[in-house]
């Protein structure tokens, strides 16, 4: 445990925000029980709203959230949030009743974790597959 990750050893539903590279803020979701180090890399999102404000922050007529140093800059998330509770109202994270067919989740080997070894082939990345809902 270091000061930086002393979060993922916390309770579940708090946000672990740390730098990556000295440039991209990567936002991640604590998911274990206190004293098991376990957290989620939201690597992209489909914005419903807020698209203007995500547009602006990102320097782009339309906002591009497909990576996860690209994704907290479109949501203005940085790494002095991290340990914020995901519960309340800087940053959050709702059901709205959106449902993924399981059979549209696909899964496929970690990203940018080669150190893990046999590890990093492990089906431990997934995303969605949703069709355009505009």
């Amino acid at each position: 445990m270091t000061d930086r990750n002393k979060v993922m050893y916390g309770p579940p539903g708090f946000a672990y925000v740390y730098l990556c590279y000295g440039i991209h803020h990567l936002f991640n979701v604590v998911t274990n029980e206190v004293g098991i180090a376990q957290a989620v890399l939201v690597r992209a999102v489909k914005p419903l709203d807020g698209i203007a404000i995500m547009a602006k922050r990102r320097n782009m007529a339309k906002p591009t959230t497909g990576g996860p140093g690209t994704l907290s800059q479109a949501l203005g998330i940085v790494t002095a949030q991290s340990g914020t509770d995901l519960l309340g109202k800087l940053i959050h994270i709702e059901d709205r009743g959106i449902r993924v067919p399981p059979k549209s989740i696909l899964t496929g080997p970690r990203i940018g974790v080669d150190f893990a070894g046999a590890d990093a082939l492990l089906p431990y990345r997934f995303r969605a597959k949703i069709p355009d809902q505009t």
